[in-house]
């Protein structure tokens, strides 16, 4: 019987995990809904500061702006690493920060330094245990990250390489596919990439919108490109967080299957140790019964 109480003891334990993962699911799901509606709003607002920044560009040929020129030599570079500030979601943090050791790693071996900018718990931790300091931490902004924060990491970046501190800028984030994919990239934040600045040639009619500039479309230019930057990063915490709601609520979901299957194991066992303990007593009543017919 003994047997029969571990058992028991295990299917409670395991009933009370999922009750757990389940709840953690649906909590997941809840704010999947909220984030995605966020990342739908500020889409639009990130294709248009492209446009505009197109739009801007072809008024300023030869354009020149301190965070579109690219520097001579490659000394020292930033690193914004965003990950989530709790666990349970997979591999969603460990992708991260594995693409962001292959890049220090890849940098090193050509001879450049690597500044890393933690966002979350799990990268303040996890690099710090690998002996890495970030030279800025962001913590409890992963989950509703706002634009102030953006800023905040992006005016460092920004003063930081106008005043020729640091060579580039990347950033390394989850983006939303959908709810149950997100996929690890990794994107050059500065240089301001050139390509981004090319409008494509206008087909049919050849109509293009005309615009008037005050003071100037360079002076538009100048305030425009690193508002494009802050974009950018407001626009990386967003899919982050999103990303975040999306892989927990697939480990959770996958771990309350593997709980509901385990339960059904237990269950089985249970039930076959039961019935040999009965059968096992059935066979010793029976034979006390034969054993005191005989004497």
């Amino acid at each position: 019987m003994a047997n029969l109480r571990d058992i028991k003891k295990r299917i409670v334990s395991v009933q009370s995990t999922r009750q757990i993962t389940r709840t953690m699911e649906m909590v997941a799901t809840a704010k999947i809904k909220k984030a995605q509606e966020r990342i739908e709003s500020a889409r639009p607002y990130a294709f248009a500061m492209v446009e505009v920044l197109q739009n801007v560009a072809r008024y300023v040929q030869g354009a020149s702006h301190p965070l579109l020129e690219e520097h001579d030599a490659r000394e020292r570079v930033v690193v914004v690493t965003i990950t989530s500030d709790r666990g349970l979601c997979g591999a969603f943090n460990s992708n991260i920060l594995r693409i962001t050791e292959n890049l220090i790693r890849s940098e090193a071996e050509a001879g450049v330094e690597t500044d890393v900018i933690a966002v979350g718990k799990k990268a303040i931790g996890y690099l710090r245990y690998r002996g890495i300091e970030p030279v800025a931490s962001y913590r409890d902004i992963a989950d509703k990250p706002t634009f102030t924060d953006a800023r905040s990491i992006a005016s460092s970046i920004i003063g930081r390489y106008t005043a020729g501190e640091i060579d580039a800028a990347y950033i390394v984030f989850n983006r939303f596919k959908n709810v149950a994919e997100q996929k690890p990239e990794t994107y050059q934040l500065l240089p301001v990439e050139r390509r981004v600045m090319e409008t494509e040639e206008e087909q049919g009619s050849g109509v293009r919108a005309e615009y008037l500039f005050e003071p100037s479309a360079e002076s538009v230019l100048e305030h425009l490109l690193p508002t494009y930057v802050e974009t950018l990063v407001y626009r990386a915490l967003m899919e982050s967080a999103a990303s975040e709601h999306g892989a927990r609520r697939t480990a959770m979901k996958s771990a309350t299957d593997n709980a509901s299957e385990m339960i059904t194991t237990l269950t089985r066992s249970y039930n076959r140790a039961r019935q040999a303990a009965i059968t096992t007593e059935i066979a010793e009543i029976v034979g006390g019964a034969a054993a005191l017919e005989e004497a």
